[in-house]
Parts: structure tokens; sequence; C-alpha cells
């Protein structure tokens, strides 16, 4: 495992896209948050707005950045018939999905941690300016808050959830274009069938389902109550949707040839 990791890791470093990559998912990420905590505004005592979901609101999008990274680790060297090296040189094909996993969850919870950080802090100086004030019903945010703690380091694992599931789901499918679209289809199709969806019950069970809507949950600190999932057995579904590609990745990794 160790020669697999630092052959993974050396790989993953020497590739000028993965720096863009990482560098876009903090940019993209802290850009949306800051420009949602400028717009919004809360006017009055209950404005039914959330701080901290509002802070880190860059994360839906910044999600297929780090999706994008997680499948060029595999499609990448599919396209360019360097996986037989790969096996090559390792042949014990588990031990390389499980170290690129490895080194994917460590580069997007840098990348992601740091995002993250620089969001609630923005959503710290920004939102205060637009109403969410102690007199309106809102306190500062602050990571010593236990919710806002949660909202946060639930951001950074969803993002690296969302790292494993596009492995996952580029190994199984080999082709980075068609993992790429699979994967954002999976983020992003779910919310707009519910959203056509009137029957109450199935809009429940949709997004009880849906890795992006689910794995958000996590991010609420007001109204938790009224979720159709709890904070952290949403962010629990989005690790099942992960676990199963990567669980399908790996055993069509086994079974077919390079």
């Amino acid at each position: 495992m160790k020669e697999a990791l630092h052959v993974e890791w050396t790989k993953l470093r020497t590739v000028a896209g993965t720096a863009w990559l990482l560098a876009a998912v903090v940019l993209l990420t802290v850009a949306l948050g800051v420009a949602a905590s400028a717009v919004v505004s809360c006017s009055g005592l209950g404005c039914g707005q959330d701080p901290a979901k509002i802070s880190l609101t860059g994360i839906a999008f910044g999600q297929a950045v780090v999706a994008v990274l997680a499948v060029l680790a595999v499609g990448g060297e599919y396209s360019t018939g360097m996986i037989r090296v790969t096996f090559a040189a390792i042949p014990r094909r588990s031990t390389v999905l499980a170290a690129k996993a490895l080194v994917v969850s460590g580069l997007v919870s840098v990348a992601g941690a740091a995002a993250v950080l620089v969001s609630v802090l923005a959503g710290r100086i920004i939102l205060p300016g637009n109403g969410f004030t102690e007199a309106h019903g809102h306190a500062t945010l602050s990571l010593a808050d236990g919710p806002v703690l949660r909202a946060a380091v639930g951001s950074v694992l969803y993002l690296v959830l969302v790292g494993l599931l596009a492995l996952g789901v580029a190994t199984a499918v080999r082709d980075a274009a068609a993992a790429i679209g699979v994967v954002l289809g999976l983020l992003y199709l779910f919310p707009i069938v519910a959203a056509v969806v009137s029957d109450p019950d199935w809009f429940k069970r949709l997004q009880r389902i849906s890795p992006m809507t689910a794995g958000l949950a996590v991010q609420a600190t007001t109204g938790v109550g009224s979720l159709p999932v709890s904070p952290w057995a949403g962010l629990g579904v989005l690790g099942l949707w992960a676990a199963g590609a990567l669980v399908v990745g790996g055993s069509l990794l086994r079974w077919r040839d390079a």
C-alpha cells in the first residue's frame, strides 16, 4: 500500500491540472459563498434564513470541480493507456483503487477545509451587516458553536464523499466524459426531479435518497426538525452512494481487462 500511495500521489501531484482544479474548488466555493452572503438580507426577527448554510452555499457548486478531479484520477489514465503501466507495477488492482481513494480524499480534504474556513469567515464578516444580528435572533457565526462546527466539518466530509463517489463511477465507466456526466446527473438531477413531483410523499422520498439534497442537510443549523432527513443521516446517505460506487467500480476493476 505504501508503494501504491507514493505512486498515486506522485501522479496526481505532477499533473498540472490537479493544482488548478484544487484551486478552483477553493475559489469557486468561496466566491459563491461570499456572493450569497452579500445578497441575502434579514430585516426582522425570525427571517427564516440559515446563516451557516448561506455562507456555505458554494459547496453545492464546488462539488462539480471535485467530481472532475476525482474522475480524472482514473479516467485520465484510461484515456492515455497509463492504467496498464500502473497495473503492471502494482498487480493488485484493489490496492490501486484504495490508494487513489486515499490520495483523492486527502487532497479534497485540504482544499475543502480551506474553502469552508474562508467561507465561514466571510459569512461572519458580511452577514451581520445584512441584518443577521442577535437583535434578529441570529448569533455571529463561530466554529465554537456546535451546529456551525458540524455544518463546517460536514461540508468538508461532503466534498470528500463526492470525490469518492466520482472515483467509483469513473472506475466503473472508464471514460472520463461519461463518468463526469453520470456523477453530475446523480448530484443535480435528483433535486430537479423532486421539484416537479407533486406528491408530497414522493417528494420527501426523493429528497431522502438524493445524494446532494440528503448530503447537504449536514449544513443546516436552523429548522433541523423540519428536514426530510437529519444532518448526519443525510451525510450517511451520500456515504452509501459513494460506498456503492466504489464497490461496483472495484468489482468491475478486478473482473475486466485493463
